[in-house]
């Protein structure tokens, strides 16, 4: 298997529970010192393990990165970055940083690894995270949901296209998972505010939910070839009030933006 943004977080638990189940592992990230120990802790499970530092947003390298390694039969384009703050507060060089990463990211992630998937034949699965914030668009979030809403729908067109190639697809949404995104995300507005990023963080090591408990829904979402799979509770209940009441979802959202700041 095949995962982005390996050295933390989701990518990290996705890509050891996978070793733990005795897959090998092709792991990247930009994150050196993370990325290396997911290897010693994969490599300590008995896994072979290629590691790569890549940067998902660059095309060369992200081609150089496919050209080296074999086609996986699962691809987790894992690998994002985090931006609060409405569009008023977003300067428009962030919107180039984190529509390269978590949306062009995924793209390259797709273009260059599906390809080698479909050559090899034998069927897989692509799994592209998207989030919460790519099922209701938060105030707060504007910039990151735009990347998110095009990562779903990035992931049930392509869903539809590899039909014929036995290749599921399935967008990841995690609510509230508690990740070091928290702690290097850019902020603004009323998120950039002094003290908002330590509430922030505290808000989400209160939830109690880990990476490791996201990691073992993706891959029940993989089994079950789920096209979108909402991640902790408040996703699941935001995706159903989206699906029924866009209005509520929108009040909902403001709400949530708002407790956040507390």
């Amino acid at each position: 298997m095949l995962v982005t943004g390996a050295g933390s977080g989701i990518g990290r638990e996705t890509a050891l529970l996978c070793a733990r189940r005795g897959a090998d592992l092709v792991i990247c990230d930009l994150n050196a010192e993370g990325l290396a120990a997911t290897e010693a802790d994969a490599r300590g499970l008995g896994r072979n393990v290629v590691t790569r530092s890549v940067d998902v947003s660059d095309r060369e390298q992200m081609r150089a990165f496919a050209s080296e390694v074999a086609a996986p039969d699962l691809l987790v384009n894992n690998a994002g970055v985090g931006i609060g703050g409405g569009l008023l507060d977003t300067p428009l060089e962030d919107w180039d940083w984190v529509v390269r990463i978590n949306l062009m990211g995924v793209v390259h992630g797709c273009h260059f690894f599906v390809p080698k998937m479909i050559e090899r034949g034998g069927g897989g699965h692509v799994v592209n995270l998207s989030s919460l914030a790519g099922l209701v668009a938060s105030p707060e979030l504007v910039a990151y949901s735009a990347t998110k809403f095009g990562v779903l729908g990035l992931s049930l067109a392509l869903r539809e296209e590899l039909v014929p190639h036995e290749i599921g697809v399935t967008a990841i949404c995690p609510g509230i998972v508690n990740t070091p995104i928290t702690r290097s995300s850019r902020l603004y507005g009323k998120s950039g505010e002094p003290g908002a990023r330590e509430r922030i963080v505290r808000n989400y090591e209160r939830r109690g939910y880990g990476p490791e408990r996201g990691a073992k829904n993706i891959l029940r979402a993989v089994e079950r070839n789920r096209p979108i799979a909402p991640i902790t509770p408040e996703s699941w209940v935001s995706w159903a009030v989206m699906r029924t009441s866009p209005r509520l979802a929108g009040w909902m959202a403001r709400k949530l933006a708002a407790a956040a700041q507390r």
